[in-house]
């Protein structure tokens, strides 16, 4: 069955290079990329827009507010998930890895509250073809959360678990270090309006739990991901020691270094380097830690992650191209396409290239911010 279809007169940002030319895909695959324009009266002319790969999101939290779009509001979970699907496409993400807590600083926490309902809607929504983009699962795990290891059985053997990443937010851990014990009592007693007495309290039993089962469950997790080829993600690593360690347990990508330290040497271990988006457009990270923008001109910044905003993903990865460092428009392209999909084992999208999926992205540039106008996922036009 021929399903061919043309796009030319577009500038695709290819692996190495940018070129102005033609590309041809059919029943949802890449047939042939060239530098002629062509003149088959069903191709496309682009105009001189952009065609790049589909955006690759390895992290986000973006479908939790549609499923609690305010504190104790419930909302149906084929909607949050219709609406959250709709946010990624429009942002020109074509895979997403959507992430669900096992576990938090508090054991009942909306998160956890909603964990098995966002899993469900996740995967029947996916399985059922009502998404425009892939969804696949990212598995939080927060090894000081005395009760992970029932969320992570439960839920290790789910379709479309592709990426596990292992935390400790416990203070005196990665993100909060002992010496900055403040920030994390300015954070949390805020963020659940505890008293002076009660956040003494919660500090000593976060840190009875890290130290009584963070070690643990940590090895537990990365043996059994291991055994089933899922990729790992360290999260937050702060010091040598702790990239180190991550290496150790055969992890993929260090999520959010908080240091130069731990960037430049997880980078150099063979983890990809991921940095927030927001970081980038925001021009730094909203706690204080480095921002995304040095490690890329250090050159150790391997991903970007939208987070909590999915069009910063695109954004970033231009803005990124136009600050003084050392990656051109396609380096920094691959940090939100093809490293990304390297990192968590999917090798047949990310790049255009002849035998890669059709999952692309026409982007009109602009003055102002570059403009998603089309997207198409596995040869579909889906926006």
């Amino acid at each position: 069955m021929n399903n061919e279809q043309i796009l030319t007169n577009a500038r695709l940002v290819l692996a190495d290079r940018e070129i102005t030319g033609t590309l041809v895909m059919n029943n949802g695959v890449i047939t042939d990329i060239n530098e002629q324009i062509s003149t088959a009266p069903q191709a496309e002319d682009l105009g001189g827009h952009y065609l790049l790969p589909g955006l690759v999101e390895l992290h986000t939290d973006n479908q939790e507010k549609y499923f609690t779009p305010r504190p104790k509001v419930d909302w149906p979970a084929e909607m949050a998930m219709m609406t959250h699907d709709a946010q990624l496409v429009a942002a020109g993400i074509t895979t997403v890895f959507d992430s669900v807590a096992l576990g938090d600083v508090i054991g009942d926490s909306t998160r956890v509250e909603k964990l098995e309902a966002m899993v469900a809607a996740i995967v029947e929504s996916e399985q059922a073809g009502r998404n425009r983009v892939q969804h696949l699962l990212h598995l939080r795990c927060e090894v000081s959360f005395p009760g992970l290891m029932a969320f992570f059985e439960r839920f290790i053997d789910t379709p479309g678990v592709g990426l596990v990443s292992v935390m400790d937010h416990a203070p005196g851990q990665r993100q909060f270090p002992a010496e900055n014990i403040q920030k994390y009592r300015d954070y949390y007693q805020g963020k659940y309006s505890l008293t002076d007495e009660q956040m003494d309290i919660f500090i000593v039993e976060q840190q009875a739990n890290s130290a009584e089962f963070a070690d643990r469950f940590r090895r537990t997790i990365c043996a059994a991901c291991d055994e089933r080829g899922i990729a790992l993600a360290s999260h937050d690593d702060a010091t040598l020691a702790h990239a180190q360690e991550s290496a150790s347990f055969n992890m993929k990508v260090a999520e959010f270094p908080t240091t130069v330290e731990a960037a430049q040497a997880s980078h150099r271990l063979g983890l990809k380097v991921l940095m927030g988006a927001p970081n980038v457009v925001r021009g730094g990270s909203h706690s204080g830690n480095v921002a995304a923008h040095e490690l890329a001109r250090l050159g150790c910044l391997d991903i970007l992650s939208s987070d909590y905003y999915p069009s910063s993903l695109l954004q970033a990865a231009f803005r990124i191209a136009r600050l003084d460092n050392g990656y051109d428009l396609p380096q920094a392209i691959a940090l939100v396409t093809a490293n990304p999909a390297q990192a968590a084992g999917l090798d047949d999208r990310g790049t255009l290239a002849v035998g890669k999926r059709a999952d692309l992205v026409e982007v009109k540039p602009d003055a102002a911010l570059p403009l998603v106008e089309r997207v198409w996922c596995a040869g579909k036009r889906v926006f």
